[in-house]
């Protein structure tokens, strides 16, 4: 596997097929835990049929944390090659005002942490997303 990063509008939008969003709450990093895994991720997930990368973003920031208020901002595109085919996500910063008081989807658990989790569901893809992150100067801390 190799992971890429590439501009805002580097790729066509209908080639963006999921949303990653870099989150904040309350200055710390928001990771969330799916209900069958042990891992932890940032929010994310695929883009619908009709959805844009934005709304898809926004959908899937809300069912995995529960956020009801945000600000949310486009940052990258990250291209993940296996076998010789890449897909295209986007990355978005998130600052998170508001929360709910229940999850009602998929994930089991949100968490706040200063720091990165000690055991990433994606690790590859996380890291990619962190690296890149401090090479284009924006800060997660």
């Amino acid at each position: 596997m190799k992971i890429n990063s590439y501009d805002l509008g580097e790729k066509k939008d209908e080639l963006l097929i999921i949303a990653m969003i870099v989150a904040k709450y309350k200055g710390k990093n928001v990771y969330v835990r799916h209900k069958d895994r042990t891992t932890f991720e940032i929010p994310g997930g695929h883009k619908e049929p009709n959805e844009t990368i934005e709304e898809c973003a926004r959908r899937e920031l809300t069912e995995e944390t529960g956020a009801t208020k945000f600000t949310l901002k486009p940052l990258f595109i990250l291209g993940v090659e296996k076998d010789g085919l890449e897909d295209y996500g986007q990355v978005f910063m998130a600052e998170i005002e508001m929360l709910a008081s229940e999850l009602e989807y998929e994930m089991e658990e949100v968490i706040f942490l200063d720091r990165e989790p000690t055991e990433y569901t994606y690790p590859d893809i996380q890291t990619a997303i962190m690296k890149e992150l401090i090479k284009r100067g924006i800060n997660i801390k």
